[in-house]
């Protein structure tokens, strides 16, 4: 970890733990406040639950030009990426993609498809639909391992983050509190009814907290699709192609929709924010990992629509080519955020457990 980050870190959350005007806001301001000092974990695990929605800054009194000169969405952001970077295996590539991420993901889309282009040129199985280009067992024996190996990079990564946070042994009641927390994501509200001032100061909005539940809900419908269509091939012998009445199609094709809307809008949104009040280092691995995942969607729903015409073969290998590049990447994007966000809930919800048992 860098030793100047958490040090900027911990000096804004003393000033703001003798404050403690913010004190209802989201989940770091408990935390923050039932503390008397900070460990580098500590603040590690703040910066883990903090979900920059910037309420805190627009109502600190602290702020620039005052002479305690508080940022700490900021200061908090940049502890994030860098405990995702530390945390990562193997950890160099985490680096890598947050300084150069929209290269990095052009780059491997495109090889990707191009690869997948080159095995159809090869030859076929002579299936139906998609499989007529790849067959089913090439798409398993290649994707299998894109899936498990970030998996497996994920979890190195979070039992690092783990024993640096003291994390206990999980129980039931943790995970249950996490989950509900994290599917309402009440923190993105900044604790106010209202919404938070992430796209403009003046103005409280949910935008941000609507468009990150359209892009959480899309995923996990095209997660649930492609996973209901692996029961149904395996488990009934039903091959695809399936109609569009089916459960993969349906789950399927909204979940693009939500995907591509959501992530599309979270883009422009971010445009309009405040580029100072978050990780100057992290902004383009973020909009890189933003455009991959809205594109995963688009691909996926272009290739349903013109998937009878002559253009489908490019299609499906422009979509499979982003499908890989997500999965590939996974652990040094934004989207290993979700799962330490997940992770420092679980612990803050440790934390409020213990001090109930206390008292």
């Amino acid at each position: 970890m860098q030793t100047e980050l958490i040090h900027e870190a911990r000096r804004q959350a003393e000033i703001c733990n003798a404050c403690r005007y913010c004190e209802g806001y989201c989940s770091v301001f408990p935390s923050l406040h039932a503390e008397r000092a900070f460990s580098d974990g500590d603040i590690t695990q703040l910066a883990n639950l903090c979900h920059n929605c910037r309420g805190c800054y627009y109502a600190c009194q602290y702020t620039a030009p005052h002479e305690f000169d508080l940022n700490l969405p900021k200061a908090l952001a940049e502890v994030r990426r860098n405990s995702w970077e530390c945390f990562a295996w193997p950890q160099p590539l985490a680096r890598r993609f947050h300084t150069h991420g929209g290269t990095i993901a052009l780059a491997l889309v495109i090889g990707f498809a191009m690869l997948f282009l080159a095995i159809r040129a090869i030859g076929s199985s002579g299936g139906e639909g998609f499989y007529a280009v790849l067959s089913h067992n090439a798409m398993v024996a290649i994707f299998a391992p894109a899936f498990l190996l970030p998996l497996f990079s994920l979890a190195i990564s979070l039992r690092r983050y783990w024993v640096e946070v003291g994390g206990k042994p999980v129980q039931i009641a943790d995970v249950t509190a996490a989950f509900k927390r994290a599917g309402k994501m009440q923190d993105l509200a900044a604790g106010h009814a209202e919404g938070c001032n992430f796209e403009d100061e003046d103005r409280f909005s949910q935008a941000r907290r609507h468009l990150h539940q359209a892009i959480m809900y899309g995923f996990l419908l095209c997660f649930a699709s492609t996973s209901i269509a692996t029961v149904m091939h395996y488990g009934f012998g039903m091959h695809a192609p399936y109609g569009f009445w089916s459960l993969p199609k349906l789950f399927g094709i909204s979940g693009g929709v939500l995907l591509t809307v959501g992530c599309g809008a979270m883009v422009y949104l971010k445009q309009k924010s405040d580029r100072d009040l978050g990780d100057p280092m992290a902004w383009g691995g973020d909009i890189a990992f933003t455009l991959l995942l809205g594109f995963v969607g688009l691909s996926g729903l272009g290739l349903y629509a013109l998937g009878s015409t002559a253009m489908m073969p490019a299609l499906l290998a422009i979509h499979l080519g982003s499908v890989l590049t997500f999965f590939v990447l996974m652990p040094y994007t934004k989207m290993a955020h979700g799962f330490y966000r997940l992770a420092a809930l679980i612990r803050d919800a440790q934390r409020k457990r213990a001090l109930m048992s206390a008292g």
